[in-house]
């Protein structure tokens, strides 16, 4: 578990160890002009002094820590910044607490109907467990974007493409938008809570049909298109049709039977529902000539 720990200010310790090291060299010259060994020894203790001081000195920039260890013992994690002083014997480990950005690799997998599409995803993370990252697993970096690409393909596998291809599915990779990103991020903090990695942000970034099918599925969605395209001229045409005989019968401007009204209904569908304009053809004799 984390334990973050408040050393003392660096600041003293930098002004003793300048007057150490001015103290220092005044033996040290006082003693080779007078030849004075005690001096020289006093010079000597001095020398280790500045090393045991200056050594336990360190700096902590913004948005960063230091993993302290105490001959293989954890200590504690300093997130304070500036400048500080740790007892020299401990052993300190920089790590970034920053937000990083990793931009997945095009992963090629198949969806949950069995269909082979390339998906990748942009996952923004930071470390919020220090002692996890640092010893819980090797290499933290590593473990996020291994375990990132196996989230990403668990959920193609748990999702169709589109709702073409599964009318149940609640939730499809290409239209769940939203959802489908909040399910690819509750994955990834509970797959990176182990390393002590948060992941503030994860959306797909790229989502298509494999080469070798995408050219069937186009013409399978271009084939849909037309279809519910032809079904809602079809609709308006019979509702037209309707609404002209309607008015007919209503406002009695022609009487039609049974057979004129087939012709009628025949024609007007033929002009409603054709592609290219229809062509007018005048008729100068009887309905039955």
């Amino acid at each position: 578990m984390e334990k973050v720990t408040s050393p003392m200010s660096g600041y003293l310790a930098f002004i003793l160890a300048i007057l150490i090291v001015l103290a220092g060299g005044y033996c040290l010259i006082a003693g080779i002009q007078t030849e004075s060994s005690s001096l020289r020894f006093m010079a000597a203790l001095l020398a280790v002094l500045f090393i045991f001081v200056s050594k336990g000195i360190m700096i902590v920039n913004p948005n960063h820590a230091r993993v302290l260890t105490f001959f293989g013992s954890y200590v504690g994690s300093v997130k304070q910044n500036g400048l500080l002083w740790i007892n020299p014997l401990f052993r300190s480990q920089r790590i970034s607490l920053r937000a990083n950005n990793l931009n997945g690799q095009t992963l090629k997998v198949n969806d949950k109907m069995g269909n082979p599409i390339e998906i990748a995803a942009v996952i923004v993370w930071q470390v919020s467990d220090t002692y996890k990252a640092m010893f819980e697993v090797e290499g933290y970096q590593q473990y996020v974007q291994i375990q990132s690409e196996a989230a990403v393909r668990h959920l193609a596998t748990t999702c169709p493409y589109e709702q073409m291809e599964d009318e149940t599915a609640e939730i499809t990779l290409r239209d769940g938008g939203e959802r489908v990103n909040e399910l690819l991020e509750k994955e990834l903090n509970e797959r990176l809570f182990a390393a002590g990695i948060t992941v503030r942000e994860a959306r797909i970034s790229h989502l298509a049909y494999a080469p070798e099918i995408a050219g069937a599925m186009l013409q399978r969605q271009q084939a849909t298109a037309i279809v519910a395209a032809r079904s809602k001229i079809v609709e308006g045409a019979v509702g037209m049709v309707e609404m002209a005989l309607e008015q007919l019968s209503r406002k009695q401007l022609v009487t039609l039977d049974e057979e004129r009204k087939a012709a009628m209904v025949s024609n007007l569908m033929v002009v409603l529902c054709g592609e290219k304009s229809a062509t007018p053809v005048l008729n100068t004799g009887s309905l039955y000539a």
